[in-house]
């Protein structure tokens, strides 16, 4: 049975629900999606694996041809979730306006896996030399538990990997980490009459965001990548509770932060760095500081200049390798031996936002761009 047309296949992938979402409100299943992939890549020959992340939740790893090396061509599954009223039409139905494709996950990214589909389909009945791997993960959205499930499985996947998010079809070969943590202090309540009916949780998390700040500017000062738009790494002090009354002392409070590190900068140092800093604030003022991660933190990613795949990425785009301010799945896929590069179609710009779109002039620049990956790590010889 001859698989859809491209038109017709982004318009299905945009059908079919798949929003990731910490809210349980929002969040779906990816399942459709990826039934539709596996049903289209079976249909042309692929050896098609499903994997189950965590219930309700789906990676695909979709392979033609066999051996070592080879090229993955990577994206996510799912989608934000919408609000639906703001869209000019239906958010799930594949509308053309403009020279523009829009719906949700047309440009971020399930739209992507449909132009590889349509960057391979001449070349099936060549030899391939080293495998395509077509990857489809869950929850990029949200945790990120689909890479990170593949990176600790530590199963290798390709010599090179290309991850389709929204680029503007420009290779990316760095971005900046994340990491959203907490503190939280607990000290000891009392009557405000006197100071020393309790500890103050309020006043140590005044010194504490003092030391926070310090060591902002600290870390701006030793850190600098002028690739980057913001070429410091920085930390956003994001929301802070604390308190119930203006006449008693203050016995518990938390901050949340977001801190955006450069390559070259570690989570867990910068971590160290922090509770190392803030150990004599509890001394000082007798109380209980606890830290912890919001979220598993993603690492910076960083992919060298004079690897192979960016320079054959600079050389199909003709555009030179930049950074971006984003994060992504790739140093996962880096975590499994894959040099990795993030390319895609689409214009971050409108990710994550009303009447997203794709414009039609990116489809066949993006298409030619993918053939021309496939022919250089599958099919040519000497690429294992």
């Amino acid at each position: 049975m001859p698989i859809p047309s491209l038109k017709d296949q982004f318009a299905a992938l945009i059908a079919a629900p798949s929003v990731s979402c910490t809210q349980a409100h929002w969040d779906q299943s990816n399942r459709p999606v990826i039934d539709l992939l596996a049903g289209w890549l079976g249909d042309l020959g692929f050896s098609c694996e499903v994997q189950e992340v965590t219930p309700g939740k789906f990676n695909l790893l979709a392979s033609y041809g066999s051996g070592p090396g080879g090229l993955v061509l990577a994206g996510h599954s799912d989608t934000v979730p919408f609000d639906a009223e703001l869209w000019t039409a239906e958010p799930l139905q594949l509308r053309e306006a403009d020279d523009r494709w829009y719906g949700l996950g047309v440009c971020d990214m399930k739209g992507f896996f449909a132009l590889i589909i349509e960057a391979v389909l001449p070349l099936l009945d060549k030899p391939f030399r080293q495998p395509l791997l077509i990857l489809a993960t869950c929850d990029e959205e949200s945790s990120m538990s689909g890479a990170r499930a593949l990176a600790d499985a530590g199963r290798p996947l390709g010599r090179a990997a290309v991850i389709g998010e929204p680029t503007g079809l420009r290779p990316v070969r760095l971005h900046k980490g994340i990491m959203m943590e907490g503190i939280e202090i607990h000290g000891q309540s009392g009557h405000s009459s006197n100071p020393a009916y309790g500890h103050s949780a309020l006043e140590a998390m005044h010194d504490v965001m003092s030391e926070l700040i310090a060591l902002r500017r600290e870390w701006q000062n030793q850190y600098n990548n002028p690739l980057f738009d913001v070429p410091q790494p920085t930390l956003n002090l994001g929301c802070i509770h604390g308190g119930d009354n203006p006449n008693r002392i203050c016995g518990q409070c938390s901050l949340e932060y977001d801190l955006r590190p450069l390559p070259g900068m570690e989570p867990d140092q910068l971590r160290d760095a922090i509770a190392g800093r803030l150990r004599p604030i509890a001394d000082k003022h007798q109380v209980k500081i606890d830290l912890a991660p919001l979220f598993p933190s993603v690492p910076a990613f960083d992919q060298p200049a004079d690897t192979e795949l960016v320079k054959l990425a600079e050389r199909l785009t003709g555009h030179v390798a930049e950074a971006v301010a984003f994060a992504t799945e790739a140093p996962y896929l880096q975590q499994l031996g894959c040099e990795t590069l993030v390319l895609g179609p689409g214009d971050i710009a409108c990710a994550h936002q009303p009447d997203e779109y794709l414009d039609l002039d990116r489809i066949e620049p993006t298409v030619r761009v993918l053939r021309g990956m496939i022919e250089h790590y599958c099919l040519q010889p000497g690429r294992g």
